[in-house]
């Protein structure tokens, strides 16, 4: 079964960048009714942010990317069968793959300090050679380590890599990649702390999780060669790896938290359609067959495909993001569509009625990229005219063609059984047909009358919104007295 797993560290939001992983590794396993799980790599104490790990929960859930193991899946199996699946919980079986490895003769104690290591590294660059660890602790002694442990030094654990040879990296994307064992030196599997690198942590992980392929950024490539030499000592077998493209801001800089990326809880807050931001990370260097950029859900999991992931840079953008959210706001039904946007109403300046809002909704629902931007179209149905507007209203007066169409539009609404937007607008079509008017010589004196405003939307659905009353009270105040009379 296909095993897909997107692993976020707990230091700030979600953004983009690897909010894109995440949509990618769900569509896979989704395809192929395999399993998504989500693992948190939080042992870097000194990054992990206080509530992120929550944060990262919700985000996940408002895009709707269900996972079926990890963190907060409830049920009588608990978080899942390989738990724990946070990673400052597994120390005990780092430990333990830790001492396979020294028994092995692949890994052993190393107490040199930051210091030492650095200073070694700024002569390797000094003298043209690649920084990269000396191995001046592979052959301690034991005098030599009891020294060290009187200096009160406590030792970090280092991989014995090969000097020699060839290490082979199969990736969907790029074929087969190829690296020099010499090049990548002897590294870390457990600190001076106890606490797990990234690189031993993920692969024990993984292998123990199941997980079958490892879709992920391709920042991520020159680790691979020290997991394969890690899941060969371990004697497990690779999954599949999956290097995506590096996604790039307009400036085409590497987006990232530090440049550019927005958090998601961001485009949460403004109201964009889950199922555009799905969309749009998905191809974020994915490609359907058909060429179409607008997709829903469902045809997103039909087509998604490892080999149609390119291996260029992608940019990021962002009106293509807008663009497609206003393609799945214009999607859906009036109902859904009024729920989506109740809660970003700003109820003190427009107190629309939970019965009025799918009129409203009905009236505006094209100028919508974002919920949020209801709050832009709304005024219409709250009227409260301006100078300009109290100007427009007052010029009507001295226009007898306009007065004669408020006159007859007046008498007509007034004598209405049902106020409904349908029955409001034949009903005004009908008292301008009663008076020659027709089109803007119809509508627009009505419209300047109850909203002080030559344009906006539908007529008869503003007039539903605001109720009998109100459009009579507004209509009798742009007649002239003399018309009134």
């Amino acid at each position: 079964m296909v095993r897909t797993r997107f692993a976020p560290s707990p230091t700030g939001s979600l953004h983009v960048g690897n909010a894109r992983i995440a949509v990618l590794n769900w569509l896979f396993a989704r395809k192929h009714g395999g399993a998504f799980i989500l693992r948190i790599e939080d042992t870097d104490r000194e990054r992990t942010v206080p509530g992120s790990e929550v944060s990262i929960l919700e985000d996940l859930r408002w895009l709707g990317l269900d996972w079926d193991e990890g963190p907060g899946v409830e049920g009588p199996a608990g978080e899942g069968p390989h738990a724990p699946y946070r990673q400052s919980e597994r120390g005990a079986i780092y430990r333990d793959h830790a001492r396979k490895l020294v028994d092995a003769g692949l890994a052993y104690p190393c107490y040199c300090t930051p210091e030492e290591i650095e200073a070694a590294r700024e002569a390797a660059i000094a003298q043209g050679e690649r920084p990269q660890y000396t191995g001046a602790c592979l052959r301690l002694t034991r005098d030599q380590i009891a020294r060290y442990e009187r200096e009160g030094r406590r030792p970090a654990l280092r991989f014995r890599t090969p000097s020699e040879g060839k290490i082979v990296v199969h990736d969907v994307v790029r074929g087969e990649v190829t690296f020099d064992a010499a090049e990548v030196g002897d590294f870390i599997l457990l600190r001076s702390d106890g606490m797990p690198t990234y690189n031993f942590a993920v692969v024990v992980d993984d292998a123990l999780m199941e997980i079958t392929h490892v879709i992920r950024g391709v920042g991520h490539l020159s680790n691979t060669p020290r997991q394969v030499l890690l899941y060969e000592a371990l004697g497990y077998t690779p999954p599949v790896f999956v290097h995506a493209p590096t996604v790039l801001g307009p400036d085409r800089q590497k987006l990232s938290k530090r440049h550019g990326a927005k958090a998601l809880a961001d485009y949460r807050r403004e109201g964009y359609h889950p199922d555009a931001v799905v969309n749009y990370l998905s191809l974020l260097g994915w490609s359907s067959p058909s060429g179409d950029e607008f997709l829903v859900r469902e045809r997103l999991i039909t087509e998604i495909s490892l080999e149609r992931i390119r291996a260029t840079d992608v940019v990021f953008d962002p009106e293509k993001l807008r663009w497609l959210s206003f393609k799945h706001i214009e999607r859906m039904s009036t109902k859904e569509l009024a729920d989506a946007v109740d809660s970003f109403i700003d109820r003190e300046r427009y107190p629309i009625s939970q019965e009025a809002l799918p009129i409203v909704v009905e009236a505006v629902r094209s100028h919508l990229s974002c919920f949020s931007e209801i709050n832009d179209h709304l005024e219409p149905f709250v009227p409260t005219l301006d100078e300009a507007g109290m100007a427009r209203r007052d010029a009507l007066r001295a226009d007898a063609a306009a007065q004669a169409v408020l006159r007859a539009v007046r008498d007509r609404l007034a004598s209405l059984p049902e106020w409904e937007d349908a029955t409001i607008d034949a009903a005004v079509r009908e008292a301008g047909a009663g008076v020659g008017a027709r089109g803007r010589a119809l509508f627009e004196p009505l419209r300047i009358a109850l909203t002080g405003e030559e344009h906006g939307p539908p007529l008869s659905k503003v007039a539903a919104v605001l109720g009998r009353a109100a459009v009579l009270d507004l209509l009798d105040a742009a007649i002239a007295p003399e018309a009134a009379a």
